[in-house]
């Protein structure tokens, strides 16, 4: 199959009728809606476009005007999976999530599917987790950036890393539209929606770090979704900075400078099409890091354009272009 362009984060937008279907007794006879919903009007009454409607066969002939050969699909309201109070239920929604999201590949070798897990019940995350890639063939375990009592470097966790490192299947951490916990401060949807995505994503990716994942699982290759990429370089250098002075004794498992594991090339980032910074990234990271995302066929995605986009810009090379496009995305879901 062509992989010369890849989807490293499409969406599925799933309903509660998609999934009480594969949901086990006696949680699909549950009353009201499946997930919380926060009543926040996201598309302006109807101002603001998207395909939250979009059925497969659209989907596959919407790729082929991108020129996307592959699209790999994230969930939509159920990365809130994390943040549910009742173990047992976040374990079978994430079960039947998984089995729906299998039902949807099933229509074309050109969709793939992440998986979720419930981090509530680490040892269930586990068993889901081998389920979910060698018996459904999803290709990814997802995490939401919100929604855990503990940050995902948490040694809690590592069990679950352990057993995908072994699977050789990314860890893709991806950001939800919500504030970072506990803060009330915010009074409209663009003022969460600007904050909450890069906040809790600079946080997780911190406490990934510091807590030495990638020294205690160096063949895990670990994705950062959905809020461009112009954080990365700050962001490394700021914790450089805070390692060189504290590391050795407040991160003693991180054993080198952040940046020299960036370097290694198993953590990616995804970018904005029309991104300013991506040339200014692509100096300080490396273009074999950075990888296309559509976000299609939520509001704020580029559809047509987005591939377009990408293509026709004059501060990237070649090179990158190429491997921004699908041959990083190739290595990142072990396709090569």
């Amino acid at each position: 199959m062509n992989m010369n362009t890849i989807d490293a984060d499409g969406h599925i937008v799933e309903k509660d009728s998609d999934i009480r279907k594969y949901l086990t007794e006696p949680f699909n006879k549950r009353g009201g809606r499946l997930l919380p919903s926060d009543g926040l009007d996201t598309n302006l009454g109807g101002l603001v476009g998207g395909l939250e409607e979009v059925d497969i066969p659209t989907r596959l002939t919407d790729m082929t005007k991108e020129s996307i050969d592959v699209a790999v699909l994230f969930p939509t309201s159920s990365f809130a999976v994390n943040g549910f109070m009742e173990r047992d239920y976040a374990v079978a929604y994430a079960r039947a999530y998984n089995d729906y999201a299998a039902e949807v590949c099933k229509h074309s070798p050109r969709l793939k599917a992440v998986g979720l897990v419930a981090l509530q019940d680490p040892e269930a995350a586990v068993a889901e987790a081998n389920r979910a890639v060698t018996k459904l063939g999803l290709c990814s375990i997802a995490v939401a950036t919100q929604g855990t009592k503990e940050h995902l470097g948490s040694k809690t966790f590592w069990p679950l890393y352990e057993e995908m490192q072994r699977l050789n299947v990314p860890l893709s951490v991806h950001n939800r539209r919500e504030t970072p916990a506990g803060d009330k401060r915010f009074d409209s949807f663009i003022f969460m929606h600007t904050i909450g995505r890069p906040v809790e994503t600079v946080i997780q990716f911190a406490g990934l770090m510091y807590a030495g994942v990638p020294e205690k699982f160096p063949k895990l290759r670990i994705s950062f979704l959905e809020c461009g990429v112009g954080w990365a370089p700050y962001w490394i250098e700021r914790m450089d900075e805070e390692w060189e002075k504290r590391g050795k004794v407040e991160a003693p498992l991180c054993k080198h400078k952040p940046s020299e594991y960036i370097s290694q090339g198993n953590w990616f980032f995804a970018f904005e099409p029309e991104e300013k910074t991506l040339p200014f990234a692509i100096e300080h990271l490396g273009d074999d890091k950075i990888i296309f995302a559509s976000d299609y066929p939520h509001w704020d995605g580029m559809f047509p354009y987005v591939t377009k986009t990408i293509r026709e810009r004059k501060d990237l090379s070649e090179q990158s272009k190429k491997r921004i496009l699908g041959e990083n995305a190739k290595r990142l879901y072990g396709w090569n």
